[in-house]
């Protein structure tokens, strides 16, 4: 499965794309899960999806479901400050949380899109 992350997307674009999925969904298609988050802009972005924050995900894809605990002495990273991170990737769901309490990247791809704007010359 894929996230799809956007960033200073247009809203009728992503609504379009939404629509359309949902047709699809009503016709009785076979569709993969829409999976999307999105961003008004870079600077947002940026807040979210820290280096740091990225940093943890790489981390957590690679070694598979962890206690947080565990996942802050493998990042060399004081606990309350991975806690966080967690949570604000929680919230944005790059990161999730398995019935044991680990945390998990539930993703093959997460794929971050940033449409170049045309300027008028």
């Amino acid at each position: 499965m894929k996230l799809e992350i956007s960033v200073a997307e247009p809203f009728a674009v992503a609504q379009a794309r939404m629509l359309a999925h949902a047709s699809r969904v009503d016709a009785g298609e076979s569709v993969a899960p829409l999976c999307e988050v999105g961003f008004a802009t870079m600077a947002q972005f940026g807040e979210v999806f820290t280096p740091k924050r990225w940093e943890l995900v790489e981390s957590l894809k690679a070694a598979g479901p962890l206690t947080i605990y565990a996942l802050a002495k493998r990042l060399g990273r004081h606990y309350s400050n991975v806690h966080k991170d967690v949570t604000t990737l929680v919230e944005w769901l790059a990161v999730e949380k398995d019935d044991t309490g680990r945390v998990f990247v539930p993703w093959d791809e997460i794929d971050v899109r940033w449409p170049l704007l045309k300027l008028a010359a």
